[in-house]
């Protein structure tokens, strides 16, 4: 929620103020007392009265609101102060937060009151009140399953399999891909209600109570009862008499929508062991709640691929008669495929496709308007299913999930790490003791996952998260959310047309996609309405156009992709180096301006990232080491001078504790000064270029950067035999390397086990261009312990390689590229229990066939896992290739 984001916002402004080295303000500790403990107060109060404020959303908006109006003043003043113009007196600055703290005071009454007036509702609801929820009379017939008929088998499999104990089987995915379908089909099932002697239906949901459930159950067991007999009861009447009911005998209860273990916790016990098959479904959003329900597998809904969503789609609209014209089936497919594999869109969309007209025309409008279409139809049906899970969210969780859904546009696949850089910077995150801003984050986004808001896409190499993505219809419900708490402004085709100046000035965060759509933008009457926004902190725009003017003098983040600035508009860069409040600045440039205006980069008091593109052989200025907020530096190319030393100042270096990341730093000197400085970084990429010695670069000290995990090093040197022997003495890596690349360090295969191989932790190791030198290379056991990826890459003297299985225990996937005389994979590659691929690109024809034998070999072993795939260019013709679905031949 905003006002909770504003909140930690404000409180993390003051603290970073505090621990700064040299701030830019100072603050009166007794001055600013009372505007913490107001603003601490209201951080309580939403942490733990949530649901009481998420029905006052004025109270919300008044909170947020002082809020941001206590940042515009420290901010201002921020600025005022670095650029020396405008200075507002003290007295001036206090006398704006008093006001704000006097608008605080009436709220925190008002909130006081209302706590107190409303204490109950954090009470359980009076369960003799209850509404009971579906009982089975209500379950008629089955709904469609079509896409569900393998997980259908799977249910049934588990539910009359020959277990005697009883068993819990959760059913887990998001909201609308089907889970209480699939528990209403098996519950209706003439094979289930065959098969156990009792059954029951209950609802649980967000808001439950012991009573409530215990009726539900009863009700629908021993139907003869009448509700009043049961509501009279207590609870542990209830119990008992749902106890002696089941005991004996066998029986299916289905607890639909769970969203916590408490709720299970409060009934277990009246549900008996009868050693006789009994079984339990659970269905629930929540990854954690399965997790903690049972050890045993249980089934966890994907989404449908595009074949089940056209059959379901046809099922509702047609019935059993299918679809009677091919017209109809191909924009009908394009609809069933917009869907994206979500069973709750495709009936919605089914439904009103079933009543009205069947006319190319029509379905193509359907087509073009396929998400507001969803939102309307029905009574917004997709969105207040889907909404119960942003209403359960922590308010810690909620901005996240806002910003996440807000930040990218649609179909835009999420790439973690800009994800995280960007939560940091927007400063909405609450520090935990102990742990870093990225840990917090990187927890908060786990945390979605498993509530299935937020979907892996693709992992990286080493088994982190590298892209995730959100389904269309959780993206409407972040902006619809995200508009009408004034969160975030987000330009689209349907409103940037009519958004004005009056509407933007008091955003905080505007984003401008670029998208299908962009040639529909009016670019000028954007720019003119984008220019009020004098009180923005977030600009992410990424259409090509000129950026507009920056009169955005609070602006904390900027993400833009404006070809101006790439082509050297000075104004605009110029502009971008004065946002001295600035957090967060990923730009393209001109190479040949950035360097003019990097000399201010030190009065950006609170920088944490700086990405650059475009910008070659640009120089940094030594004041960078001064700048100990910065977290993640990136460069095309980046020269980092040596940091100033002053004999009278050893005792006030400054540490950049929370630097990160530097990418890519040409001609590093890792000497002691700057080790010292840099103690925590964790991604490094060195580029080593018209040195005559590498003696000067203190590549030895490497080894003393202990946070490091990721290592790129690259040499363009002439004097190659040079290099390996400085490497070979003094190039040694820290033990806490999780990824290593090297190119053109021209080391011996035999090297390998002294260099590499024994680093304990290396899960990635990409060796580019002659990073090895040398005809074979054979392994030794106990090494490369963890090692998950490798590739070999234009290493082109290697032609014999030996090794066994054990040598790579844990190979997941292997990579071969540009080896043109490698005579062949060793066989052994294949024996590895872990590896899934093997990847083989513009090889020799020899360690193709060899490829190709050992996957035949793993098949016939009955390991199914095991997939190869080869690249070609097109002038290479090679027999006896045929593909199959483990070995896959691709010609480029």
């Amino acid at each position: 929620m905003a006002a909770y984001a504003a909140l930690i916002s404000v409180m993390n402004i003051i603290e970073q103020i505090k621990l700064h080295p040299h701030p830019p303000i100072s603050l009166d500790q007794i001055q600013i007392e009372p505007l913490i403990k107001n603003v601490t107060f209201f951080i309580d109060f939403l942490e733990f009265y949530s649901q009481l404020i998420s029905s006052n959303h004025l109270l919300e908006s008044r909170i947020a609101n002082a809020t941001y109006a206590a940042e515009d003043i420290i901010e201002s003043h921020i600025v005022d102060q670095i650029h020396g113009a405008n200075i507002a007196s003290d007295k001036e600055f206090y006398n704006g937060l008093k006001e704000v703290i006097q608008e605080m005071d009436f709220i925190k009454k008002e909130v006081m009151q209302m706590k107190e007036n409303n204490m109950g509702l954090f009470l359980h609801k009076d369960s003799s009140s209850v509404d009971i929820g579906p009982l089975r009379s209500r379950f008629t017939g089955q709904n469609a399953t079509v896409g569900f008929d393998g997980v259908m088998e799977e249910m049934m499999d588990m539910l009359t399999g020959r277990q005697s104990t009883r068993q819990i089987i959760p059913i887990v995915g998001m909201g609308g891909i089907g889970k209480t379908t699939l528990a209403r089909n098996l519950y209706v099932s003439r094979l289930i209600v065959r098969h156990f002697d009792l059954l029951a239906w209950a609802t649980i949901s967000q808001e439950y109570s012991m009573k409530g459930i215990l009726l539900e159950i009863l009700l629908c067991i021993k139907s003869q009862e009448s509700k009043e007999t049961y509501s009279a009861m207590r609870e542990d009447e209830l119990g008992l008499v749902l106890h002696k009911t089941l005991i004996g005998r066998r029986y299916l209860i289905i607890m639909d929508d769970m969203w916590s273990i408490e709720a299970w916790e409060l009934v277990k016990f009246f549900f008996p062991d009868n050693n006789n098959g009994s079984r339990i479904i659970v269905t629930t959003r929540l990854r954690i709640v399965a997790s903690q329900l049972t050890d045993s597998r249980g089934i966890e809904m994907s989404f449908l691929d595009d074949d089940q969503s056209w059959n379901l789609l046809c099922q509702n609209v047609f019935g059993e008669q299918g679809c009677p014209n091919l017209e109809l089936e191909e924009i009908g497919k394009k609809i069933a495929k917009s869907c994206k594999g979500l069973p709750l869109s495709i009936v919605v969309i089914g439904g009103l496709l079933a009543k009205s007209e069947r006319t190319r025309e029509y379905w193509e409008y359907v087509f073009e308007n396929i998400s507001s279409i969803v939102n309307l139809e029905d009574n917004e049906r997709c969105l207040r299913i889907l909404n119960m899970s942003y209403d359960h969210l922590s308010v810690q969780l909620k901005p996240c999930f806002l910003y996440l859904g807000s930040v990218f546009p649609e179909d835009d696949k999420i790439r973690v790490s800009w994800l995280i850089k960007l939560w940091v910077a927007e400063g909405f995150l609450k520090p935990k003791s102990g742990k870093s801003m990225e840990l917090v984050a990187e927890e908060y986004l786990n945390d979605l996952i498993e509530r299935n808001l937020v979907l892996v896409h693709i992992r990286g190499s080493s088994g982190k998260i590298k892209f995730c993505i959100i389904h269309d219809l959780l993206r409407d419900l972040c902006l619809r959310q995200a508009e009408k708490e004034k969160f975030v402004c987000v330009f689209t085709r349907d409103n940037h047309s009519s958004l004005d100046a009056q509407q933007i000035e008091t955003q905080h965060r505007i984003f401008i996609h670029r998208g299908k759509w962009e040639e529909e933008l009016d670019i000028p009457r954007m720019s003119h309405a984008v220019q009020s926004a004098s009180l923005t902190r977030s600009m992410i725009c990424d259409f090509k156009e000129v950026l507009p003017s920056l009169n955005m003098r609070l602006l904390r983040v900027l993400k833009s992709n404006d070809r101006a600035l790439h082509y050297g508009d000075i104004y605009s860069i110029e502009a971008i180096f004065q946002l001295v409040n600035s957090r967060y600045l990923a730009i393209r440039v001109d190479w040949m301006q950035i360097s003019l205006y990097l000399s201010s980069l030190h009065h950006i008091w609170n920088l944490q990232t700086l990405i650059v593109y475009g910008a070659w052989n640009t120089i940094a200025p030594p004041e960078i080491w001064k700048m100990h907020q910065l977290r993640h530096i990136e460069f095309v190319m980046l020269d980092l001078p040596d940091p100033e030393m002053d004999g009278r100042d050893q005792d006030k270096i400054i540490v950049l504790e929370n630097l990160q990341t530097l990418l890519q730093i040409r001609n590093f000197k890792c000497s002691e000064a700057v080790v010292k400085r840099i103690p925590n970084v964790k991604k490094l990429r060195l580029y080593y270029q018209d040195v005559e010695q590498l003696s000067s670069f203190c590549l030895n000290n490497l080894c003393r950067l202990e946070k490091l995990e990721s290592l790129g090093c690259y040499f363009a040197l002439e004097k190659e035999p040079i290099i390996r022997n400085h490497l070979l003495q003094n190039l040694n890596f820290p033990h806490s390397l999780k990824k290593l690349l090297l190119y053109r360090t021209r080391l011996h295969w035999g090297d390998m086990a002294i260099k590499i191989g024994s680093l304990p932790f290396l899960q990635v190791l990409k060796l580019e261009t002659n990073a090895f030198c040398g005809d074979e290379w054979e392994t030794i056991e106990g090494q490369f312990c963890n090692l998950k990826f490798l590739l070999i890459e234009d290493c082109g003297e290697l032609r014999y390689w030996r090794t066994e299985s054990s040598h790579f225990p844990c190979l997941e996937q292997l990579s071969l590229r540009d080896l043109d005389i490698l005579e062949e994979i060793p066989w052994g590659i294949g024996e590895i229990p872990t590896l899934e691929t093997i990847v083989l690109k513009f090889c020799s024809h020899s360690a193709v066939i060899s490829a190709k034998e050992i996957v035949e070999e793993q098949l016939e072993n009955g390991n199914e896992d095991l997939r190869v795939r080869v690249y070609f260019w097109k002038h290479y013709q090679l027999e006896n290739l045929v593909t199959t679905p483990n070995f896959q031949v691709e010609i480029h």
